[in-house]
């Protein structure tokens, strides 16, 4: 399925920015321009379901699909928070960037999560405020972060919800890193705990906590998420050659 994609910046020194559940291109409303005005050209797709994008089944793996259906081969860096993350880590061997970042993903969950996490997501869906929203976050989003995810909640189909969390648990976890990778988890978090993180870097992926930080560290502290993305860009990964559609 093809996607719909927001894009910042022009050329062909590409990167890739693929956001979470419930969220849209809009999520990198920082990131995009950022990375823009370091030269790249940002392409933000919204996942299948999710923002501008088509609807129809949903699953990881339909996810994923798309994301090799829409985006070019061997951008320079590409990064996917959470369902963007997972997805992106099993798109990434056919994607094959120069390097990919991920943050806080959802590669594994047990069959407790799904049901915990299906109840709860279903459970925003009866929200009719965004103070509801804003006392679930705890206070750590900016204001408009806060607006543009209420506003992207609504254009999601529910269906994502049966689509990343059926039951019984999953784990889609890279059996390696096929290109550097580096993952910024939550302090705490629940997606990237110490012993998942202890195995992610036996298969060679570096894993870093951001201390102070919940699941959407990219928003709480754009600063400090920004500096640790331009150092990673700075010593790991290599520019694309030869990108291809």
């Amino acid at each position: 399925m093809k996607l719909q994609v927001t894009e910042w910046g022009t050329g062909d020194r590409y990167a890739l920015l693929v956001h979470g559940l419930f969220s849209d291109a809009t999520s990198w409303h920082r990131a995009g321009p950022a990375l823009a005005e370091r030269g790249f050209h940002v392409l933000a797709p919204d996942l299948r379901g999710h923002g501008e994008s088509p609807r129809g089944r949903y699953s990881p793996f339909d996810w994923a699909l798309d994301l090799v259906d829409t985006l070019p081969a061997r951008a320079e860096i590409a990064v996917g928070h959470s369902l963007g993350g997972l997805v992106l880590g099993m798109a990434a061997r056919l994607l094959d960037p120069g390097s990919a970042v991920y943050l806080d993903p959802a590669w594994r969950m047990s069959a407790d999560a799904h049901e915990r996490y299906r109840d709860i997501w279903l459970g925003w869906l009866d929200w009719t405020d965004k103070e509801q929203l804003r006392a679930h976050l705890g206070g750590r989003w900016p204001e408009e972060d806060l607006d543009l995810r209420w506003t992207s909640m609504w254009k999601a189909d529910p269906g994502i919800i049966p689509g990343l969390v059926p039951g019984g648990g999953h784990d889609l976890s890279p059996e390696r890193a096929d290109m550097p990778s580096l993952v910024l988890a939550a302090d705490p978090s629940e997606f990237i705990p110490d012993d998942h993180a202890k195995e992610l870097r036996e298969r060679g992926l570096t894993v870093e906590t951001v201390e102070g930080t919940g699941h959407s560290a990219f928003r709480e502290d754009f600063p400090r998420f920004l500096d640790r993305l331009d150092a990673w860009i700075e010593t790991s990964g290599r520019p694309a050659a030869g990108v291809t559609a």
